[in-house]
């Protein structure tokens, strides 16, 4: 009987132990704009996946890629509410609300890697401070590859996009299609090819990992390497559910969210060639920008610096001057 009682209670500890850990393991939901292939849904992924096992199951982050739970413009809002807990959006598209959001969309001022990179070193910290004084943490950041310009026509210069419908997808991509002379129109990620398909938007700007995402060759024939600016979305998470979790979590969320970055950011760079070369095989014309394109864009990126320190204030001016430096 000794023995019978004595298997009984440790079976009931131990099924307590277990339940005690579940009842402590935490839950984020965390929606994405863009689909299962793209390389930053990948990087998110096994963000998610360290996260898990470094934390023994203790916080779990179920993704729902692609809009599937809410659109690329409803993320930020919901994360900040709290309505879920994490989310990825493309930084610049918040530069409405916050001119310092844009740091990364100014045509001309970093259109490689490794300045992207110092750019963003650079405004890392008040980016940071910008997001917590809204009610949220950002975990990290990854830069899309350089943007270039894709047309259903030929074009010889950017002044050809005149009068042509423009897709856009944050403030910068409008005032750049105004500056063109071009009818600016929001579409976000997931609704590209409709668009095009449809007649709503004769081109874009954006990257070829958009253009391979979205299979452009089916509705475009002009690829055009611009190289215009090099934007990121961040990772982010709601202020109240991370200081809420144990020290230890936080420690492997953020361990994971340095390692998640810094893996993507060398998996956009690896990737961009193949992408623009992926489009050539499928029958779109690839393309370096014409020396007049590159000229037109120096004269759109003055008027876009020009307009965005005047928003940006006295923080814009120091990110400025540390890139410069």
């Amino acid at each position: 009987m000794r023995k019978l009682f004595g298997a009984a209670y440790a079976a009931t500890v131990a099924l307590g132990l277990t339940l005690a850990g579940q009842a402590s393991a935490a839950s984020w939901d965390m929606p994405t704009p863009y689909p299962d292939g793209n390389f930053h849904t990948k990087n998110i992924r096994e963000f998610a996946a360290e996260v898990d096992k470094a934390t023994n199951g203790g916080l779990k982050i179920t993704l729902y890629t692609n809009g599937s739970l809410l659109k690329a413009t409803e993320i930020k809002r919901a994360v900040q509410t709290g309505q879920v807990q994490a989310g990825e959006v493309l930084l610049s598209s918040l530069a409405n609300e916050d001119p310092i959001f844009g740091i990364d969309s100014i045509p001309g001022l970093a259109t490689n890697y490794d300045d992207a990179h110092k750019l963003w070193r650079a405004a890392h910290d008040t980016v940071a401070k910008h997001m917590s004084d809204k009610g949220m943490v950002l975990l990290f950041s990854v830069a899309w590859p350089p943007q270039g310009i894709y047309s259903k026509q030929a074009l010889q210069k950017l002044s050809d996009l005149k009068g042509l419908k423009f897709r856009t997808y944050n403030p910068a991509t409008a005032r750049f299609a105004e500056l063109v002379g071009a009818a600016p129109v929001t579409v976000q990620a997931a609704e590209v090819a409709q668009a095009f398909r449809t007649g709503v938007v004769d081109a874009m700007l954006t990257s070829g990992a958009t253009g391979v995402d979205t299979q452009a060759w089916d509705y475009l024939k002009y690829y055009y390497d611009l190289q215009a600016f090099l934007p990121q979305n961040i990772v982010f998470v709601n202020k109240k559910t991370f200081d809420a979790l144990p020290a230890d979590q936080k420690k492997a969320v953020m361990d994971a969210a340095t390692r998640a970055e810094d893996r993507g950011w060398s998996e956009s760079q690896s990737l961009n060639e193949g992408y623009k070369k992926t489009m050539a095989e499928k029958g779109m014309t690839v393309s370096d920008a014409s020396d007049a394109m590159k000229t037109e864009l120096a004269g759109i990126g003055k008027t876009m610096a020009s307009e965005w320190a005047a928003k940006a204030g006295s923080d814009g001016a120091a990110i400025l001057d540390s890139y410069r430096k």
